[in-house]
């Protein structure tokens, strides 16, 4: 079951990020991973930004969370992580497919550019790369409040 994530699901979300986003060790530039990659004041931070969680939830716990964020005249996903044991079962594409319900506006997805498998997860759900580095820079940091290391170590997706 989908359902967009109440206050209580705080300690939740933040566990499924933190526990999925070990992949990311290792792999984004050192700099830019922390431990916990999520801290608890980060993550209210994104919910005072207005970014929305939905998680996937079976047997009463949430096993994934995505979020989306209205910014100017776009809608971004945000934060799309499934607990480790749980991937490759379709959560990640069901939380996709409803959040792209919630919004008419054009979806846009950023991602650390070393983050193959993300990549590789959004464009098999329709979306595709913007391909010029400089209009991926500038609808980075139009629409992000990402630092600038980050912003050269990401990539954009948008839909087809």
């Amino acid at each position: 079951m989908i359902r967009k994530c109440k206050p209580q699901d705080f300690a939740s979300i933040l566990e499924i990020i933190n526990d999925a986003a070990i992949c990311y060790k290792d792999v984004i530039p050192e700099d830019c991973w922390h431990e916990p990659y999520f801290s608890a004041d980060y993550l209210e931070k994104e919910i005072s930004r207005k970014v929305k969680f939905f998680g996937y939830e079976e047997n009463n716990a949430l096993i994934g969370v995505m979020g989306i964020q209205g910014v100017k005249d776009v809608t971004l996903i945000r934060h799309a992580y499934v607990l480790t044991k749980y991937r490759g079962k379709g959560i990640g594409g069901k939380l996709m497919s409803h959040l792209r319900t919630l919004t008419k506006k054009p979806i846009l997805i950023g991602t650390w550019k070393s983050a193959t498998w993300a990549i590789n997860f959004y464009e098999k759900h329709g979306f595709v790369l913007v391909g010029n580095e400089e209009d991926k820079n500038n609808l980075l940091r139009k629409y992000w409040q990402i630092p600038e290391k980050q912003v050269v170590t990401s990539v954009v997706l948008k839909e087809k």
